[in-house]
């Protein structure tokens, strides 16, 4: 990285979000940019997370960029390669290499209110940036609890997002701990190889059939050669869920047809009633995130598995010890734990106009206009910000929502002209804010009776969006100029001379 190199645009991340805001600034004109990436390639959590059995549970023609439709994808519901492979397809097609910056983490962002940039400190070196997008993602740094006596284990200890491929998993006994998207694609993945499997089970999930089967060749043939075929397909994953989203958002009570579904999937699989008395969730359906997979229950039958309806407590030498006192010895312990959605550590990176951090202002839990602009950080937008998540379709459809909007905040500052900045009002966060809440209030989410990775730690739901990506959409269409302070710095003023002029439209 170049000593003093400023740019107009600063992305970090290069998942999808990432990716995403690359390909939409170059569509736009803008072209002098750069996108900070930790890690040695693309990919985001699709490149993080490479455990066995890794899969996406949003079928693939809806997990995928409109305007790069992929007609050769192999599966209905791509493995963890494929939607790699097609991230580091869609890095070529559109030439974003150039822009890309590897093994570059952001160590700390700071806003210059004199300058009216951003001044950045990488683990290359630094830059400045008039305008940045942090794509960093909710999914992207995984979450050990802490566990009293881990630290003496003397086997083998890794996160599912940290899979340690060096270690031979074969003929060892293993514990699981957690229940959640990873670990029920680990289980039946491991099980066949390991002497014996210890399942960890603090909340069983609601678990339904994943109707997956390879993609022929004639429809691939018909998705290369007549487009609007694939885009039909899309169209019907897609309006399907929307159809699906009032039943999460207004009336949870329908829900309890697909629950009974839920159960029926489960007794065709396991016929002990004590192991099935287990797995039986005490919530309603949907509260947490509804889980997709066929071989999960016929994997918990299995004779070397052992399903301890318990989170680990301790962990004594080789010895895990669930809250029920169940106690297991092993010589591996993999936590399936999920990740820092609520209290991300690119929060505490990122310091604003008064000098305080973005995890400081969120520390009664985040909030920002649209899911994109938080109060006091001017020119800073994330994407999948809070309330932008989905319970039951395609992140991809927001994060081209908040594209969308990306776009039109460049325009906007590109009409005002000169060096300026746009912050959110306060004001217009809350409103947003409590609208978002309002809504939240009578969604499954917030009602079904359970405890999820949805919620923060004073319970609220800072990360769902209580109803349709078409609503969403539509939220995210334009930048409203009457949310935001204008910030300008004086034509002829020079670098050391500048006073920030606050101009309320």
């Amino acid at each position: 990285m170049a000593e003093h190199e400023h740019v107009r645009v600063a992305v970090v991340g290069s998942g999808f979000g990432g990716l995403g805001a690359a390909v939409r600034l170059r569509r736009e004109g803008v072209t002098d940019f750069v996108v900070l990436e930790r890690a040695d390639s693309v990919g985001g959590t699709w490149r993080d997370n490479s455990y066995p059995g890794c899969a996406c549970d949003v079928p693939s023609h809806l997990y995928s960029f409109s305007f790069a439709p992929h007609p050769d994808w192999p599966r209905t519901f791509s493995g963890q390669e494929h939607i790699r492979a097609y991230l580091e397809h869609v890095t070529d097609v559109f030439r974003l290499r150039p822009h890309l910056r590897f093994n570059c983490e952001v160590k700390k962002m700071t806003w210059d209110p004199q300058g009216l940039r951003w001044d950045i400190e990488t683990s290359s070196g630094r830059l400045t940036a008039d305008l940045v997008v942090s794509a960093t993602g909710p999914l992207s740094d995984p979450k050990v609890p802490d566990i009293p006596g881990l630290d003496t284990f003397p086997g083998k200890v890794f996160h599912s997002a940290r899979w340690d491929h060096d270690y031979d998993l074969r003929g060892k006994r293993v514990a699981m701990v957690g229940t959640g998207a990873s670990a029920i694609q680990i289980v039946p993945a491991i099980q066949p190889e390991v002497e014996r499997l210890t399942v960890l089970q603090r909340t069983p999930p609601w678990v339904m059939p994943r109707i997956d089967r390879a993609i022929t060749g004639p429809e691939r043939w018909l998705h290369r050669r007549l487009p609007f075929t694939a885009q039909a397909r899309r169209g019907l994953l897609w309006g399907i869920r929307e159809l699906q989203v009032q039943a999460f958002t207004k009336h949870p009570d329908q829900l309890g047809v697909v629950e009974q579904l839920a159960r029926r999937n489960m007794a065709r699989a396991v016929k002990d009633p004590d192991l099935r008395a287990r797995l039986t969730p005490d919530y309603r359906i949907g509260c947490k995130r509804i889980l997709l997979s066929s071989e999960y229950y016929p994997a918990l039958t299995r004779p070397n598995v052992d399903v301890v309806a318990g989170g680990l407590a301790e962990v004594r030498d080789s010895t895990v010890v669930a809250a029920d006192g169940t106690r297991a010895e092993v010589d591996a312990i993999i936590f399936g734990t999920g990740f820092h959605v609520t209290d991300m550590p690119i929060a505490d990176r990122v310091v604003g106009a008064d000098g305080r951090t973005l995890a400081e202002v969120w520390k009664d839990g985040m909030e920002a206009l649209r899911g994109a602009s938080a109060a006091g950080f001017p020119n800073w937008m994330t994407i999948i910000g809070p309330n932008t998540g989905l319970g039951n379709s395609s992140m991809i459809l927001m994060i081209e929502s908040q594209l969308n909007y990306l776009a039109d905040f460049v325009r906007q500052l590109d009409v005002l002209g000169g060096r300026v900045a746009l912050d959110a009002r306060p004001s217009s966060v809350h409103t947003w804010n409590r609208r978002v809440q309002d809504r939240m209030k009578r969604t499954v989410w917030n009602t079904g009776g359970c405890t999820s990775w949805y919620l923060d730690a004073a319970g609220r739901n800072t990360t769902i969006w209580p109803g349709t990506t078409s609503e969403f959409r539509r939220a995210t269409r334009r930048v409203d100029l009457s949310e935001y302070t204008v910030l300008r710095a004086p034509a002829r003023a020079t670098a050391g001379e500048q006073d920030t002029v606050e101009a309320a439209i």
